[in-house]
């Protein structure tokens, strides 16, 4: 019966050295990795990711607090995701310009956190279009293709003379 014992304890031994080496990993998989950005303007964006750096498969609560200048507060904010792609949360225009130190939590089941410093600046528009100038050639013609049309006028004058000289010579023969 001893060599039964063995066997039954060897495997069982593997057993559990298999499970704790894969605990670490699941372990690490029900975990967030988040990265904060500014968006250029008054707003925050955030990647979700898995911490093992998979990509998230499933939509998340997030939620983002901020402290900026003059001790300035922002948030609770809830964040929803957006279409730009799996994992990425955007807050819209929440701060105003100014230095900001931004905090996103995720709570379980797949907790996660991450703080940033963003620098928040006023959105802007874009520039007005500048004026195209048009230029006269120089020497003082009205461009390439412009004196085309005279001649068209001309051929159409020529074609329409043509039958309506045709059509009197065709009637004096009948008649």
């Amino acid at each position: 019966m001893t060599g039964i014992r063995k066997v039954l304890a060897a495997v069982f031994a593997g057993l559990a050295l298999t499970l704790l080496s894969a605990a670490p990993a699941v372990a690490q998989a029900d975990k967030l990795k988040l990265a904060v950005a500014g968006d250029g303007a008054e707003g925050v964006t955030i990647q979700a990711t898995y911490a093992d750096g998979r990509r998230l498969d499933k939509v998340v609560r997030l939620v983002l607090t901020a402290t900026g200048p003059d001790g300035q507060k922002v948030g609770p904010v809830q964040l929803e995701p957006q279409p730009e792609g799996q994992g990425f949360y955007s807050s819209g225009p929440v701060l105003t310009a100014g230095t900001w130190k931004v905090t996103v939590d995720s709570p379980a089941p797949l907790p996660g956190k991450a703080t940033a410093t963003v620098q928040a600046s006023a959105a802007q528009s874009p520039p007005a279009p500048k004026p195209v100038a048009v230029n006269k050639p120089a020497d003082g013609g009205s461009g390439a293709g412009a004196g085309w049309w005279p001649f068209a006028a001309a051929g159409l004058v020529l074609v329409a003379v043509a039958m309506g000289v045709a059509m009197l010579f065709g009637r004096r023969r009948t008649t």
